[in-house]
């Protein structure tokens, strides 16, 4: 099958959920005998596939919902601000990354309602035509839900979408402007062919925010052997991969680290963090910082995120917690940390109790104290640890491998050419 992903880009400097989701489900399928092709919107990706330009290219979409909205931009401005120099700015900055005024944008991707919208998605069609019509378009989110209806027109192919965390986004939009999102979504689901989603945990959100929407659950999955390790650090060592910042509960684990370091029951114990930020987060960081600043010697902060080395990460750990403070719909870095043997410590929130199942524990006290007593308990019982890692190393095999993720995707797909 050809098939082509659109896929929003948050720029590469910090681990994006949905950016990394998108480039694992191609990775699976091009490894599967599929040809595929990611399409970038909004800022650079690595991700994406080589030659394939930046489609809404973030400043001149922005510029152009602000001040051109039937789709009347100078050309000249236009190309001046989707240069490398203005979309580099732009991931740097926090309002790539927050729905804080993105109100406007969020809507025209969402309706394709107005002229900006419909010259850039001219511009992706025609690109598309010339590179080859797909057989299956899949859109990363339903924030992207405006493009289903006019690409199926212009090229008559089905149209897949995921949902997954849109809430996160959306609900934070200011004023009216959720509840309005979310009718809008509902008013355009008609025009996707299939939903797929990422966990049952979601299934159940996405039915309650899409009156009974059901869509099909198909688990992340990783090239197992890329993170694969038999070889645990010499010293204990807890990680943190995800974006550094406040909803991802860094700070919860700086805490409960300190409190572990105090005790002293786990001997020459290290923090390791990765996982990158934005400007934004930089306040945040330093007072995380702040925080461990007693036992700096013991920490590893890697400030340079690389997507492409996220298997290095695992392999220096020996048990990975992200305390999240609100409810995910999946948590790859969970999935990533099975790949590699490592077993996780969660809160029992969200996908959690469903995605670690027996691969780590869960805790239910959401406290630095709460946290610090359950990596406790994982790192001082041996016989603990060996178990939950061995059900991690199952667990990835089973549920989280690209030979099962290509599978269910394909099982989407093919039904939907069938009845094509």
């Amino acid at each position: 099958m050809k098939i082509l992903f659109i896929s929003p880009s948050a720029g590469d400097s910090y681990y994006c959920g949905n950016c990394f989701r998108d480039a694992l489900q191609a990775k699976a399928l091009i490894r599967a005998g599929h040809d595929v092709t990611v399409v970038p919107l909004y800022l650079p990706m690595m991700y994406a596939t080589e030659g394939v330009p930046i489609f809404f290219p973030a400043v001149s979409y922005y510029l152009e919902e602000a001040m051109f909205k039937k789709g009347n931009m100078p050309a000249w401005l236009y190309r001046f601000a989707s240069s490398k120099l203005f979309l580099g700015l732009a991931a740097s900055l926090s309002g790539t990354t927050s729905a804080e005024g993105m109100e406007a944008m969020t809507m025209s991707m969402i309706t394709g309602a107005d002229g900006a919208f419909r010259k850039n998605l001219s511009e992706m069609i025609s690109w598309i035509k010339e590179d080859g019509i797909p057989d299956i378009i899949h859109l990363s989110s339903t924030l992207l839900i405006g493009i289903a209806a006019p690409v199926k027109e212009a090229l008559g192919v089905p149209v897949v979408c995921s949902v997954q965390d849109e809430e996160v986004w959306i609900d934070s939009l200011k004023g009216e402007w959720s509840s309005i999102a979310w009718e809008a979504i509902r008013e355009h689901a008609s025009s996707v062919d299939a939903f797929v989603t990422c966990s049952e945990y979601y299934r159940k959100v996405a039915a309650d925010k899409m009156n009974g929407l059901s869509p099909a659950v198909i688990y992340p999955g990783t090239d197992i052997e890329r993170y694969s390790s038999d070889t645990l650090p010499s010293e204990p060592t807890i990680g943190f991969f995800y974006r550094m910042n406040d909803l991802d509960g860094l700070d919860i684990l700086a805490k409960a680290f300190v409190i572990l370091k105090e005790k002293g029951s786990i001997e020459n114990l290290k923090l390791r963090i990765g996982g990158g930020f934005t400007g934004s987060d930089k306040k945040f960081l330093s007072k995380v910082l702040s925080i461990l600043k007693p036992f700096t010697d013991d920490v590893i902060l890697e400030e340079d995120y690389s997507p492409a080395a996220h298997h290095k990460f695992y392999r220096n750990i020996t048990v990975l917690s992200v305390p999240l403070r609100f409810n995910e719909g999946v948590g790859l870095y969970v999935c990533e940390a099975f790949a590699a043997g490592r077993p996780v410590v969660e809160p029992e929130r969200g996908s959690f109790p469903e995605t670690v199942s027996d691969g780590g524990i869960l805790y239910k006290d959401e406290s630095p104290e709460g946290l610090a007593a359950a990596l406790e308990r994982i790192l001082s019982d041996k016989e603990l640890y060996e178990s939950r890692r061995a059900n991690a190393i199952r667990l990835a095999k089973e549920r989280y491998s690209f030979p099962v993720l290509a599978g269910k995707l394909e099982e989407v797909y093919r039904k939907q050419l069938s009845t094509k």
